[in-house]
């Protein structure tokens, strides 16, 4: 007769398999057995008038005002349109020469807006106090009708 082709290690390791699977079929049970009824009621979870989630419908008698679709805003809310004509004071606190471009600091807000040689009507330096408009540029407000303050 042959020898068995079943080495220790083999069995070893198909006890383990089968041990493995007796346990999952016993947990499949047991989460079975607690699921409850499963139900869509039972899983449904409600926001009550001060936002903390409940079991139970909010009272439509407590319901203040209907919210409009358009009123929501996804994303970024868009910024308040600046008035164009408004000549504003700042402070230039980059400015390079050789390339036509630069940086004015509003004194006013403290926001950044860029300039460009073309948008300039006398020429400026670093730190130099001016006045400017603003309007809208490829990536944003840029500085317009620069001025050197005297």
């Amino acid at each position: 007769m042959g020898k068995s082709q079943e080495t220790w290690l083999k069995k070893e390791k198909e006890k383990k398999r089968q041990a493995k699977r007796n346990q999952k079929a016993k947990k499949k049970e047991e989460r079975k057995a607690n699921s409850g009824s499963g139900d869509l009621d039972s899983m449904m979870a409600y926001v009550d008038e001060f936002g903390n989630i409940s079991s139970t419908p909010p009272d439509p008698t407590k319901k203040k005002e209907k919210i409009k679709a358009e009123d929501i805003v996804i994303g970024v809310p868009p910024k308040e349109e600046l008035a164009n004509d408004v000549e504003r004071k700042g402070v230039v606190s980059f400015f390079n020469d050789s390339k036509g471009y630069g940086f004015i600091k509003d004194s006013d807000s403290g926001e950044s807006f860029f300039v460009h040689a073309n948008g300039l009507t006398e020429e400026v330096k670093e730190n130099n106090l001016v006045t400017f408009e603003l309007e809208p540029g490829q990536k944003g407000l840029q500085a317009v009708k620069v001025k050197i303050v005297r």
